[in-house]
């Protein structure tokens, strides 16, 4: 059949309720753009928005609730019950572990998230965003966790939905697990399945979409990162303590002067530079996006041959002067009993970012020299009674360097990929202290001038989150086809 021609719309001939209508429809179309989504995007989606709208905070959320939407998923797309496990240390706390059975002719890969997000309040973000609730405005995806890292969570569960209904058997098996506690609280899961149940997550080596960095520079896709090492974690004590006395006769062997003398010490100082097969790889990529001084020193930092100046100028950027070394920082200050009366007892929590290779000991050997207050003693703070413990480095795998180059160039064409150690921590310490290599690859963007994970109006933006589930899909079958 014939289609007819179209006819066009004069508007001068409309009557002018009809005009305002047409008008309003106009601007409604155009200010709210509707998403056409495939039906593995319009799965993701649902999924996402599901596990945004579940409150998974230590504080007075459930993980249990969202790890539960997540097997009723997955039974639902025909995961047999067999090769699904919720398992945990408490009822609120429970991790769930899903596999996908492959030949049996490789080892099995573990790709990682977790599903607890940390505390975010009503009152504290715009009118008209709840942090527990997915929000659609302006070409983003708001709520708590849609950057830390739900979004990686439910492309995760949808691409290995979709997989598991394409009958797609790898060489070996795929491992999923979404766990508890990566962001506090005293049931991490990771932790607790390697010491419970390492049967369920026993792999060759781990992808970690909690960890590497995509990033955009003014909202253009430059960096695609693959997360090889972090630093660690680690808090000390710095006490000083005093037989006080009337604030009417002050005297200068005051707890609070002792205790500031060393804080300033340690403020002013810098720890050595200690780079290593990660950070210098890290240095030398980004300076290919650099320009002018920053990329000659980036590239001379990288060889080995930066001068003081070089490392000063760096050095500046919290950024990278972070990645050069470990660093410490003060965070609480506590001190004094009475308004009205020298303190008898003043103490600091200084929190250190250790890079690999160097230890806690070896830290506090250097603050306690640094601080230069005999009267203040420095001490290891350990959790449970546990002194911290640096993780090494992850060994960077070639295929698995090549296949993310590869599906990067297809996904995210002129993106270039490089090494990064992270300067936070991860779940990922855990793995490799294990024994199972961790590598951290999101491929979901976030822009480096407005990055907003566990700050306030957490949000991605909708074209990178699918983009960002395309590569996820195509990474799990490069790595293991």
């Amino acid at each position: 059949m014939d289609t007819p021609a179209a006819v066009p719309v004069k508007l001068s001939v409309l009557k002018p309720a009809t005009l305002l209508l047409f008008s309003f429809f106009l601007f409604a179309f155009s200010a709210f753009p509707q998403t056409q989504l495939d039906a593995h995007q319009q799965l993701a989606h649902d999924i996402f928005k599901q596990l945004v709208d579940i409150d998974t905070t230590d504080q007075h959320g459930n993980v249990t609730t969202a790890a539960q939407a997540v097997v009723d998923r997955l039974r639902a797309a025909g995961f047999p019950a067999a090769d699904i496990q919720l398992v945990g240390p408490s009822a609120k706390k429970m991790n769930v572990v899903a596999r996908i059975h492959g030949q049996g002719s490789a080892k099995p890969t573990l790709w990682l998230a977790h599903l607890d997000v940390v505390e975010a309040r009503k009152e504290d973000w715009s009118q008209g965003l709840d942090p527990f609730q997915f929000t659609e405005k302006d070409a983003y995806y708001y709520g708590r966790g849609t950057s830390d890292i739900k979004d990686g969570a439910s492309i995760l569960v949808a691409n290995f939905i979709r997989l598991k209904q394409e009958g797609y058997r790898p060489a070996g098996d795929l491992i999923l697990a979404l766990t508890a506690d990566e962001e506090g609280g005293s049931a991490n899961g990771v932790d607790w399945l390697i010491k419970n149940r390492r049967d369920l997550i026993d792999a060759a080596y781990c992808v970690n979409l909690d960890g590497g960095d995509a990033n955009k520079y003014n909202g253009v896709r430059k960096v695609l990162t693959i997360q090889a090492a972090e630093k660690s974690y680690a808090d000390y004590q710095l006490l000083a303590t005093n037989r006080g006395g009337h604030s009417s006769q002050p005297r200068p062997d005051n707890a609070i002067y002792e205790l500031t003398h060393a804080i300033d010490n340690i403020g002013a100082y810098s720890f050595p530079v200690h780079l290593n097969e990660i950070t210098k790889g890290y240095f030398a990529g980004t300076a290919s996006i650099e320009s002018g001084q920053t990329a000659t020193d980036m590239k001379a930092l990288a060889a080995g041959t930066a001068d003081d100046a070089a490392i000063a100028r760096l050095s500046t950027s919290p950024l990278y002067n972070s990645l050069m070394r470990t660093t410490c920082v003060p965070t609480m200050i506590t001190a004094g009993h009475a308004r009205n009366a020298l303190p008898q007892r003043a103490e600091a929590n200084v929190n250190c970012r250790i890079v690999p290779e160097e230890t806690p000991d070896s830290v506090l050997a250097q603050l306690q020299k640094v601080a230069n207050s005999p009267k203040v003693e420095i001490t290891i703070v350990k959790d449970n009674g546990i002194q911290p413990v640096v993780a090494p480095l992850a060994k960077l795998r070639p295929e698995v360097v090549s296949k993310v180059k590869d599906v990067t160039a297809q996904v995210f064409p002129g993106v270039i990929v490089m090494p990064e150690m992270s300067t936070g921590a991860s779940d990922g310490k855990y793995l490799t202290l294990a024994g199972i290599q961790t590598y951290g690859i999101s491929g979901l963007f976030d822009d480096v001038n407005d990055v907003r994970a566990h700050g306030r109006d957490e949000r991605i933006a909708i074209k990178d989150y699918y983009d960002g589930l395309e590569f996820n899909y195509r990474l799990i079958k490069a790595l293991n086809p």
